[in-house]
């Protein structure tokens, strides 16, 4: 799989890009991510990519030019287009599955007061991270990145991914290590029974538990 990421700040991906399992995922060719800086298309001495907005109003905003410039450098028939930004559709674990079967991932990333409106014309789609807001795009990108790379086969065991949080609209269940007891705090005894079958009833139990109790809306879907 190959990403390539449309920004203005591409140092802000350099620790994303180099550490753990994002790094070695790179390393093993798992996926390819490149990084596109939007100033590098801009047609002004001083790279400027933004200006203040018609009709007036706080904050500059960017131009279209760069964007579409920037773009048109990496797209091929097979990418796919997001640009991460508030009004967009909020991600969740379906997208990611549905993103690392992908050949192509191109996501644009926004900054200052926004995009001029018709840059959301080059989107596939428009994701948004959560009701909240960002200084930017960059650090929304890097989640979709995240949460895409892990799914990726190779890039982590399989079975790290049999029961983890969200599949089935469920929370993942309660892991303990050793000491068995730390702070008057038990490890509950059935984990240390050796059966596995019952183990892995208290399991589904507890993920259904933890459900109800922390996130209930999970159960409506």
């Amino acid at each position: 799989m190959k990403i390539d990421v449309l920004t203005l700040f591409p140092e802000m991906f350099e620790s994303f890009i180099n550490t753990s399992i994002i790094k070695r995922a790179i390393i093993n060719n798992n996926v390819a991510i490149n990084l596109v800086n939007i100033r590098d298309f801009s047609d002004y001495n001083n790279s400027q990519v933004d200006d203040t907005p018609f009709g007036g109003g706080n904050g500059m905003v960017i131009m279209c030019d760069p964007v579409f410039k920037a773009l048109e450098s990496v797209k091929t028939p097979e990418s796919y287009v997001i640009i991460t930004t508030p009004r967009g559709k909020i991600y969740n674990q379906s997208y990611s599955k549905e993103y690392k079967k992908l050949k192509h991932l191109i996501i644009i990333c926004g900054h200052y007061e926004g995009f001029d409106e018709r840059i959301y014309s080059l989107a596939n789609e428009e994701i948004s991270i959560g009701d909240f807001v960002l200084t930017g795009g960059e650090v929304p990108a890097m989640c979709v990145m995240d949460s895409i790379i892990r799914l990726i086969p190779g890039v982590i065991t399989e079975g790290s991914l049999e029961s983890e949080s969200f599949e089935d609209n469920l929370l993942d269940y309660p892991v303990y290590t050793k000491p068995r007891v730390y702070n008057g705090m038990e490890v509950p005894e059935i984990l240390l029974s050796g059966n596995h079958a019952k183990i892995k009833e208290y399991r589904e139990k507890e993920r259904l538990r933890i459900t109800k109790e922390k996130r209930p809306d999970l159960l409506g879907r």
